[in-house]
């Protein structure tokens, strides 16, 4: 990783101004360390033929091939002007032709002759129904000594790495050449106890391996030694933050018997799932504990996350501490209060008329409330009047005030920043104790990775009474019927008393049209919007229904409004933006038609699925799309359509994003710190780094003895993605 000395030296002073300039602008890297952690994606072996049959359209690449043969044509005229050279290169699994114009024909037409073996680099094109490289840069692999040593030479591994139509992969080579020697001033960050434990190369080793490796065993040897780098100093970080976290004291909530805990369990009308205690016991333990519990709750959509978090709140409360719950939008704030109120029933309200003994007051806090009702939301607070209140980022702001915080509740962790968790944590007289629920299941090893500072719990178990969902994809392109047909589906669903979803990714109105023209995007057609969808339904195939719509740009209360009359029943169709993706709960929608499915990510069209077979009858969801069959959204599609089981489809989405978007650097920006280590692939060491991490940050918190390591830590964490590992 980083380190103090020639590691950390300016690209400009080793390789010249351009080149470095490039390095800086389109890869990423400025410093000698930078480059030499910029690691080969692939390696060619002179001797292998790599394969042109399946190259990908409009994608930059880099081919080894052999030439084919070679001819000048000659057009407009025969000055010469205008020339062609079109060479046919193959590599034993298909040909590809390269095609040079103009004054850019001479130097190839004398060095590309048949036999003459290149690397090729260029963007893949089609002209003619003919895949094409046009103008590629080539470097010529030519045997040492007139082929005396073609043995050893076929045998080299070319390293192919990660490049950009600025620079080639060869180029890159030629610039790690001449940063290599600086390798061997590496400081390693791994403890010598633990690279000698688990047989690991040293760093300036393996970065000489991976860059010019003689045989894959090198490369092997190579990657296990810098997969360990990136674990190990990640979960290092995320080890220091627990232990931290460990030495923070907090006010112990233990549960009282005979209070409303217990009095709210009386009169449930189920029994809570085996999942369901045991995690609530989980909980318990932490909240009696004199540290502040830490604790990620996970659980499939709908497997009654709410019902755990709200007995956790109510426990709180019967201890003499407050619970606050945080949501990312005020639809889905409303929605958690409207729901714990009629879960709560005359529990809910304290200090009411007809209100239970025990019971305590339930309060809303959102942006949009007037002024009267947020006075006294803030009152019942300060007061301890309200043990329960929930609410947006409102309850972030200065003005709000405690009685005695006791536990934060946070409702879909990836919405949230580690800023409002602080802010919300720093108003307790001492850290409160904190519960994060995400619907989105992640992998075990994702949880380690990315959640690190948390502890998991995991609700896999769905209560009784939630019904199958049938999922199917709808190719509207393909055959237009299977679209009428879903509409027909709806139909029915009304018509036997039920209720239904229609999903657009677009709202439709002025300011989102205005947005749509400033992005200059050659798309066939926008995406389509609610409120035409919704006007065409209520005119075409759903004419004669109740139709409504709901999107995020819609005054605060006109939402309520709407989700209040969907909830009792009196609309019928429900056009909308994801923004009923989480926690809109209404038993008796059976039916939801996401259209222009495939511009939804894998868990989000999980999470609203989860909208519908919320109650006794079974669930019906429609992926509509117009995309090909043979296209990786379909198959994207398909999976969904294949299982209901969060957690494999949270795999089959992390293997087709790849984990750099797992640590952030989609909404960061910032380049992933995993370039060797795969989260899904790799679980073996990230339980072993993370063992490793604990043991070594309970022998010395403040790393005293590793100053490599503490070095490395520090080339990690730079600000944006520490922020991004708190955030999760």
């Amino acid at each position: 990783m980083g380190c103090v000395s020639a590691l950390d030296v300016p690209l400009k002073k080793q390789l010249g101004a351009a080149t470095a300039k490039v390095m800086a602008e389109h890869l990423d890297l400025h410093t000698v360390g930078d480059l030499l952690h910029h690691y080969p994606r692939r390696y060619a072996e002179r001797g292998e033929l790599t394969t042109l049959a399946d190259l990908p359209l409009d994608e930059h690449v880099t081919v080894v091939a052999r030439v084919a043969d070679a001819r000048v044509l000659t057009f407009n005229g025969a000055k010469g002007r205008g020339q062609r050279l079109e060479v046919t290169i193959t590599d034993g699994s298909g040909r590809l032709q390269l095609v040079f114009f103009g004054k850019g024909v001479h130097k190839p037409h004398k060095e590309l002759l048949p036999g003459t073996r290149a690397m090729f680099a260029g963007k893949v094109s089609v002209f003619n129904r003919k895949t094409q490289l046009a103008h590629p840069a080539y470097e010529l692999l030519r045997g040492e000594d007139g082929g005396t040593a073609v043995d050893s030479w076929a045998g080299a591994l070319i390293p192919i790495y990660p490049a950009t139509t600025k620079l080639e992969s060869w180029k890159i080579a030629k610039a790690v050449d001449a940063v290599l020697p600086a390798a061997a001033d590496a400081a390693d960050p791994l403890p010598p106890a633990l690279r000698e434990g688990r047989g690991l190369t040293g760093l300036p080793d393996a970065l000489r391996k991976i860059h010019r490796p003689r045989t894959k065993a090198d490369v092997a040897e190579a990657r296990d030694r810098l997969k360990w780098d990136e674990a190990f100093v990640l979960q290092v970080a995320l080890a220091r933050r627990r232990f931290a976290d460990t030495q923070l004291p907090a006010t112990p909530r233990r549960p009282v018997p005979g209070g409303l805990q217990d009095a709210f369990d009386a009169k449930l009308p189920f029994t809570l799932t085996e999942g369901q205690e045991k995690v609530s016991k989980e909980i318990f333990d932490d909240l009696a504990t004199e540290h502040p519990m830490h604790r990620l709750l996970q659980g499939e959509v709908g497997s009654g996350k709410t019902m755990v978090a709200l007995r956790a709140m109510l426990a709180v409360v019967d201890a003499g501490g407050q619970a606050a719950m945080l949501a990312p939008t005020e639809v889905l704030a409303q929605q958690h209060h409207r729901s714990i109120t009629e879960m709560m029933g005359e529990l809910a309200e304290g200090g009411m008329l007809g209100g239970a003994d025990q019971a305590t007051k339930v309060v809303l806090l959102t942006g949009s409330m007037g002024a009267a009702a947020r006075r006294q939301a803030l009152l019942d607070l300060v007061t301890g009047e309200a043990g329960i209140v929930i609410g947006t980022h409102a309850l972030i702001e200065d003005k709000v005030r405690f009685h005695d915080l006791g536990l934060v509740v946070v409702d879909e962790q990836h919405r949230f920043g580690v800023e409002q968790r602080d802010a919300l944590r720093g108003k307790g007289k001492q850290p409160p104790h904190l519960l994060v629920m995400t619907a989105t299941p992640i992998p075990r090893t994702v949880a380690m990775t990315v959640f690190g500072d948390l502890e998991t719990s995991v609700l896999d178990q769905l209560p009784a009474g939630r019904s199958p969902i049938a999922t199917h994809v709808v190719p509207a392109a393909d055959k237009p019927h299977f679209l009428a047909r879903a509409w027909e589906r709806v139909r029915e669903e009304v018509e036997n008393g039920h209720q239904a979803y229609v999903v657009c990714p677009r709202i439709g109105d002025e300011e989102d049209d205005k947005r749509k023209a400033k992005e200059d995007d050659a798309e066939k057609r926008p995406p389509l919007a609610v409120l035409e969808v919704a006007d065409q339904l209520a005119r075409g195939p759903l004419a004669g229904l109740r139709v409504e719509v709901l999107h995020g740009r819609m005054a605060p209360d006109d939402k309520d409004a709407v989700m209040r009359r969907f909830a009792a029943g009196d609309a019928d169709v429900l056009v909308a933006t994801t923004v009923i993706e989480v926690g809109v709960n209404v038993p008796n929608a059976t039916a939801m038609v996401i259209m222009d499915a495939d511009r939804f990510g894998v868990s989000q069209l999980h999470q609203l699925r989860g909208r519908v077979g919320r109650g006794s009858a079974p669930g019906l969801c429609l992926l509509v799309t117009e995309m090909p069959e043979a296209s990786p959204a379909r198959q994207r599609l398909a999976a969904v359509a294949s299982t209901l089981d969060g957690f494999e489809l949270s795999r089959i989405d992390l293997e087709q994003r790849r984990e750099g978007d797992v640590l952030g650097q989609a909404q960061s920006g910032v380049r992933s710190s995993l370039r060797m280590l795969a989260v899904i692939d790799d679980e073996e060491v990230i339980a072993a780094a993370r063992e490793e991490a604990v043991a070594v940050v309970a022998a010395d918190p403040g790393l005293e003895h590793l100053p490599e390591l503490r070095t490395a830590l520090d080339a990690l964490l730079d600000k944006e993605r520490e922020q991004y590992l708190e955030k999760g």
